[in-house]
């Protein structure tokens, strides 16, 4: 018998940007609480938590509304802007690198539609 998995972090999303759906077509989401700054919040998905304090690790498992996603990379700043501004790019590239500091990156499959309204976790395996 499967345990089911409890997220250690889980965050509401509360808008989306009109041009963040281009993004995910590029196989990319970039994540704000709402201290989007203005120029950024076109192309954001937007969130409700303030204080991010777990620390996002390669495999551990993103879920989008229950779709998950391995997470292969997450570059050394993403602890840092998740605490402080909710924020890191989230790159559904398949790779296991990244030359960005703020980015995570995660294995490469079609991203769901993200709406007003849907939950976004972290799950450790």
């Amino acid at each position: 018998m499967e345990m089911v998995k409890s997220p250690y972090l889980q965050i509401n999303v509360t808008e989306i940007g009109e041009e963040a759906s281009l993004m995910a077509e590029d196989g990319m989401i970039i994540l704000f609480n709402d201290t989007v700054p203005f120029e950024l919040k076109s192309i954001a998905v937007v969130h409700d938590n303030e204080s991010i304090t777990a620390e996002l690790k390669a495999g551990d498992e993103m879920e989008i509304d229950g779709e998950a996603f391995k997470i292969l990379h997450v570059g050394n700043k993403v602890s840092e802007t998740m605490k402080e501004l909710g924020h890191a790019t989230f790159h559904f590239s398949g790779e296991d690198s990244s030359d960005m500091p703020g980015t995570v990156s995660l294995e490469n499959k079609e991203i769901p539609q993200i709406n007003k309204d849907s939950i976004i976790s972290f799950i450790r395996n």
